[in-house]
């Protein structure tokens, strides 16, 4: 999740938490510390990180790729995640319905 030898920082932590926050409306959220970033679930099921500098990055598939391509996000990695873009958190009604996408995606 994040640069090999990163530890843990509080920019990612607090991105955790906000995240959590914000999707609160959707039950089942979690985070897990996971390789200098988190994990973001739900009920156990893994759709989203958070890497150690804050940048958050839901999974895709060929069913909502090319929404973030659209919007110029990039890949995390070799990993199926896209980062997700600033203005989609900051509403939360847009961020549920990319993480409901994202959810269903990791079931």
């Amino acid at each position: 999740m994040g640069t090999k030898g990163d530890k843990d920082t509080p920019t990612g932590a607090d991105a955790a938490n906000l995240l959590t926050e914000k999707l609160a409306t959707i039950p089942g959220i979690t985070t897990k510390k996971m390789f200098g970033g988190y994990g973001i679930f739900h009920d156990s099921k893994m759709f989203g990180i958070i890497d150690s500098r804050g940048g958050c990055f839901f999974k895709a598939d060929a069913s909502n790729q090319a929404d973030y391509e659209a919007r110029g996000s990039g890949k995390h990695s070799r990993m199926p995640y896209f980062e997700v873009p600033a203005d989609v958190q900051d509403d939360p009604d847009q961020l549920a319905a990319w993480a409901q996408k994202s959810i269903a995606i990791s079931k």
